[in-house]
């Protein structure tokens, strides 16, 4: 079996064939909008999740030249909402799970950060088998692969219909790709992500991505665990007739356990 660094590295490997799918020598998306049967082309949105599906769909080949070149059996999820979006078994029948996620410049030092799953449902329910390929107590690891980019600063007119001959004209709504591969609770934060879903939030300092040192990353993946599956919103705890969260913070957590922060 790929142990943990390994199946890090060896999958880093393949930095230059993602970007070789995703960019133009320049650096620019090469993906330049949709064409329908008349060849007539239409811009993409600036949508992240727009985005997002169209950058996971094109780093699927690579990932299969990954898993063939390790002997892994790669299995997709069966469905949008499922975890994780590639499972990987190893010869001995280990259980690698990968979570494709991507996310936006903010500045040279940070982004706008993943959503790194659920910290409900199945990541509570470890034995379950709903919205998740397998139980999530089947999986060794949990892998984040990280695509960053940049947005294109230039104004493009989404409404603008383009011909074959105008490819080249055509402006790529991103640009500049690179690639981190870490641990799921090595990138996590200690608060959810965007939005009123309850997904875990993950460090959107750049440099903490790529080096794996999130908050989480000295206290270990049991640590990570631990804070997670009991982690209640505001609004949970009004439902579980709290009058406040038992913690909404790493510092009132380590307190609330009584762990001496390392």
């Amino acid at each position: 079996m790929i142990k943990k660094d390994e199946f890090q590295q060896c999958l880093l490997g393949h930095t230059v064939d993602f970007r070789k799918i995703l960019s133009t020598p320049t650096g620019d998306w090469s993906v330049k909008g949709f064409i329908d049967i008349a060849k007539n082309i239409y811009t993409i949105s600036v949508d992240t999740k727009v985005i997002s599906k169209i950058i996971e769909l094109m780093m699927f080949p690579i990932l299969q030249k990954f898993a063939k070149e390790n002997k892994f059996q790669m299995i997709f999820c069966a469905e949008q909402n499922h975890y994780p979006d590639v499972t990987f078994i190893t010869k001995d029948k280990k259980k690698i799970a990968l979570d494709l996620k991507s996310t936006y410049r903010k500045n040279f030092e940070t982004v706008s950060g993943f959503t790194l799953g659920a910290f409900t449902g199945y990541f509570r329910y470890r034995d379950s088998n709903k919205n998740i390929t397998f139980p999530y107590d089947q999986y060794e690891k949990h892998y984040i692969l990280g695509i960053i980019y940049t947005q294109q600063e230039e104004l493009i007119d989404e409404n603008k219909v383009y011909s074959i001959d105008d490819l080249e004209d055509i402006l790529s709504v991103v640009k500049d790709f690179d690639f981190i591969v870490q641990e799921k609770y090595k990138i996590a934060k200690d608060r959810p992500g965007s939005g009123n879903t309850k997904n875990i939030g993950s460090c959107v300092k750049i440099c903490e991505l790529k080096e794996g040192t999130g908050p989480f990353s000295t206290l270990g993946v049991k640590v990570f665990d631990d804070y997670w599956i009991n982690y209640m919103t505001l609004e949970m705890a009004r439902n579980a007739k709290l009058k406040n969260q038992p913690y909404s913070n790493l510092k009132q957590y380590l307190k609330y356990r009584n762990i001496e922060n390392l």
